[in-house]
């Protein structure tokens, strides 16, 4: 790729992070119904989601990997990278730990993944040192800042996923995470494992910046959630999951009763070809 083309296809970038930022919102909190693949990824576009955003356990799990930093990196990448070549909104790709072992290897899959046209990260920092996640996120954000886009940074805070400290001291530790974060460079904080209205409304009030909470089948509306002071919710890697309980589900059926009943409600094979056609 010439200079001259990097610089513009960056120029496009940087302009679709920016749309992308601007949809993080408590008034109509922007709501992503995570996708794994391209076929999935074009469902999501073509309901007028404004954005599209991956699930790594899904993507792992669609190449034949388990979640959680297993997934080779350039595989993830070239996932990435078809999925944002088919579509036109704006993609935020779920890049676990960052792939890499220290700051300096997730700066350079941060370059990767805006070479592969995503405009948005979820990195998480797991049991990982806070200290040590505010060194990636910075280089993370330095990543993004030689490219010459604007890349939201959306970084996921493990307390309550993980159960980690004592649950009276839990939503401190979660704020004091969310402010060096966003001091290293993050742009937002995701907070999955808390559903509790009145602790999602604390969290909202105490993160200086957009909030993202993790959605599922018995979590309030978006609506509630946007009320609460959320900014953005997402259903991660339950999508995923329900496609591929309707996998077991048809296989079940098949093998033991000999009948079709669990694909009554599947897509048509022409939408969906067509889908794919463009």
């Amino acid at each position: 790729m010439s200079t001259r083309t990097r610089t513009r296809t960056h120029t496009g970038l940087a302009a679709k992070a920016t749309a992308f930022t601007a949809l993080h919102t408590p008034s109509a909190p922007l709501a992503l119904a995570n996708a794994w693949d391209v076929a999935s990824a074009r469902i999501v576009e073509a309901t007028g989601a404004p954005a599209v955003a991956t699930t790594s356990a899904g993507a792992a799990w669609s190449l034949g990997s388990p979640d959680g930093d297993a997934l080779a990196r350039d595989r993830a990448l070239d996932l990435i990278a078809r999925v944002s070549a088919a579509v036109s909104v704006p993609v935020t790709a779920d890049i676990e730990g960052g792939f890499g072992a220290d700051p300096a290897a997730v700066g350079e899959t941060v370059a990767g993944v805006i070479a592969a046209g995503a405009v948005g990260i979820n990195i998480e920092d797991g049991t990982r040192d806070p200290a040590e996640q505010a060194e990636r996120l910075a280089a993370a954000r330095a990543a993004a800042d030689s490219a010459g886009v604007p890349l939201y940074i959306n970084a996921r805070v493990d307390t309550y996923l993980k159960g980690l400290g004592e649950p009276s001291a839990r939503l401190d530790e979660t704020l004091a995470r969310a402010t060096a974060y966003l001091r290293a460079g993050a742009s937002g904080v995701f907070v999955p494992g808390v559903l509790d209205p009145a602790t999602v409304a604390e969290l909202a009030k105490g993160i200086d910046a957009p909030l993202n909470i993790l959605l599922g089948p018995d979590a309030p509306t978006v609506a509630a959630c946007g009320a609460l002071g959320v900014s953005r919710v997402s259903l991660g890697s339950w999508v995923a999951e329900a496609a591929y309980a309707v996998v077991r589900r048809a296989a079940e059926e098949l093998a033991t009763g000999g009948t079709y009943g669990a694909l009554a409600h599947s897509l048509p094979y022409g939408e969906l070809n067509d889908l794919l056609k463009g």
